[in-house]
């Protein structure tokens, strides 16, 4: 503990706020877990002054968005890990919001203009100052930019239009045809050096919590707040997010069905991110437009959110109903990239085998995807999780949603909330990549059905999996797998003679030596500790006793003509052989 109190010094008044927020929301338990229960404010409570009737986990999530926008993307992160989380905690860690009480526009009005370099109004034709949304780390303003045109052109062409009109100046203008609609998200100030602090407090917490309390370790605290680091400091620059928005969208280039926001980079930078605005709506209210087609906009989007995956490792991490949206001309838009997944060849293979074990029915590669998962999450002093166990489940698993099953049409988001929960139930920890993507397929599968009830995504689906397999397993790529496994047998040919010289020189001069890393090394160390302690005690004391037992054995008092000394030696002597006789007898049952 004395570790924490030397971090505290630094960030000390935020570790108070933390504190005293969780006892208010009645957390005093895991205040005393994390030992921080000595850097409560003065005055604070361990438990609420009006106890909460909300369960444990809500007030958790209503503890974490109190906390601001580092605990918001923990509870965030958290949520998707199914893996390790039971349901109700990550059903409470989903309904997460990063809300806060919009900023003045007397506030806001400095923050982009110092982005700018120029006032607002000489930038855009028309800003609205009432912001379209407010969280805890951006505002969001809709406004327009005028067209790469002359700058006479435009006003003349305005002047004529408000003759024509009959109208004077308005304090909202009506959008020219050259206008240019968008938004503009504006940071809030002073959030880098809280976040940061906030990130030190995690990081030490987590560090804490893994040495300490084993019983975490599965949690994996400290891949969880490295995590975290990451994306908050993605999300503190927004020239990720534009960049994020511009991969995105030259993947889809020759798809015009798929939108995705222009950025306007001039104006745009860590503080401020100006783009395209998308005149969607969300998939709640396609019902409600004849001319939208609801079956069609989910297969487009089921389509375009599989290719993310499983062509180009690029994915939109979130997309709930305001991030994916339905455009006229049945188009699906996808907005707000500042939360992205990112796969790698590897990764992509093993969502493949996932994808086959639901689309054909083969749960042997599922089963091979989880072992490897295994392997990578091994912890030291835990066994791994049992071959046989996961070759069980997966067969489970693919008998209950694969081709054929029983309750008829695939539900992928239920099919996936599935696959977590088999993956804790047989210890198998997802890699974060993997967790981040299964959410949001799981989310964006929810946003589908809303689009229409009867969606089948194993019909959609299908035609993408076998292209990928069919591209896998293809003449060309199976010669450049060729090729790179030549390459690494010759890059191998070519180390052996040096090494084997090396090793052969080692054990000559006698300097050959081995690091082995044997499981529970630490138990068997402690034990045969303790063990040569008590021989040592035992020596010691059998040599003290047989140096004074000629003497002992005729001095005292006498019981029955017997010595006492003499006596309580026998007994001793007695009750020695008889825990001897019954050791031996245990280790011989166990044997």
């Amino acid at each position: 503990m004395l570790q924490t109190a030397v971090v505290a010094v630094r960030d000390r008044a935020r570790l108070q706020e933390i504190v005293g927020v969780l006892l208010r929301f009645g957390l005093a338990d895991l205040v005393d877990t994390l030992g921080l229960a000595r850097f409560a404010p003065r005055g604070s409570q361990p438990h609420p002054e009006h106890p909460l009737d909300a369960s444990r986990p809500e007030r958790l999530r209503m503890a974490l968005e109190h906390l601001g926008p580092s605990f918001v993307k923990l509870g965030q992160i958290m949520a998707t890990r199914s893996d390790l989380l039971s349901p109700e905690w990550t059903a409470a860690l989903q309904q997460l919001h990063s809300h806060a009480a919009p900023l003045p526009w007397e506030t806001a009005q400095p923050l982009i203009e110092q982005s700018l370099g120029l006032p607002v109004e000489q930038v855009f034709t028309h800003f609205d100052p009432v912001p379209l949304a407010s969280a805890s780390m951006a505002q969001v303003y809709r406004a327009r930019l005028p067209a790469a045109e002359d700058r006479d052109d435009r006003d003349d062409r305005d002047d004529r239009e408000d003759q024509k009109d009959g109208s004077g100046s308005d304090s909202t203008p009506a959008a020219s045809a050259a206008d240019i609609e968008v938004v503009v998200k504006v940071q809030r100030p002073g959030l880098r050096p809280q976040i940061e602090a906030d990130l030190r407090l995690l990081e030490h917490l987590a560090l804490l919590a893994q040495e300490q309390w084993p019983q975490l370790a599965r949690y994996r605290p400290r891949e969880v707040t490295r995590q975290l680091g990451q994306a908050l400091r993605e999300e503190l620059d927004f020239t990720v997010e534009a960049h994020n928005g511009d991969a995105v969208a030259r993947h889809f280039a020759a798809q015009p069905e798929i939108v995705v926001p222009a950025i306007h980079w001039a104006l745009s930078g860590p503080r401020l991110l100006v783009q395209d605005f998308v005149p969607g709506v969300p998939a709640s209210a396609v019902g409600a437009d004849p001319a939208l087609d609801g079956p069609l906009l989910a297969r487009r989007g089921a389509c375009a959110f599989l290719q993310m995956v499983l062509r180009d490792g690029l994915f939109h991490a979130d997309p709930h109903p305001g991030n994916l949206l339905a455009l006229p001309g049945n188009r699906v838009g996808f907005i707000d990239f500042g939360m992205v997944g990112r796969l790698s060849p590897q990764r992509r293979r093993q969502v493949l085998g996932l994808m086959r074990a639901l689309v054909e029915g083969q749960g042997r590669s599922l089963s091979g995807v989880l072992l490897e998962w295994a392997a990578e999450s091994e912890m030291p002093g835990r066994a791994p999780p049992s071959a046989a166990r996961i070759e069980a489940a997966v067969d489970r698993f693919v008998t209950r949603h694969g081709p054929g099953a029983s309750n008829g049409r695939l539900v992928m988001s239920r099919a996936l909330q599935d696959f977590m929960a088999l993956a804790r139930e047989t210890g198998v920890a997802l890699p974060a990549d993997m967790a981040l993507l299964l959410k949001a397929l799981i989310t964006a599968d929810q946003v589908l059905l809303q689009l229409d009830p009867q969606f089948d995504v194993v019909q959609t689906a299908t035609p993408l999996v076998k292209a990928q397999l069919l591209q896998r397993y293809s003449l060309r790529s199976l010669a450049r797998q060729r090729r790179a496994a030549m390459a690494q047998w010759l890059e191998l040919a070519d180390d052996a003679p040096h090494t084997l010289r090396l090793v052969m020189q080692r054990l000559r001069s006698g300097r050959l030596q081995a690091d082995l890393d044997i499981r529970h090394i630490d138990r068997l160390s402690l034990a045969l500790e303790r063990a040569a302690t008590r021989l040592a005690l035992a020596v010691v004391s059998g040599a003290f006793i047989l140096g004074l037992a000629p003497g002992l054995l005729t001095m005292g008092p006498r019981l029955w003509g017997i010595p006492l000394f003499a006596a309580l030696g026998v007994a001793g002597a007695a009750a020695s052989l008889a825990v001897l006789f019954t050791t031996m007898r245990r280790q011989k049952a166990l044997d």
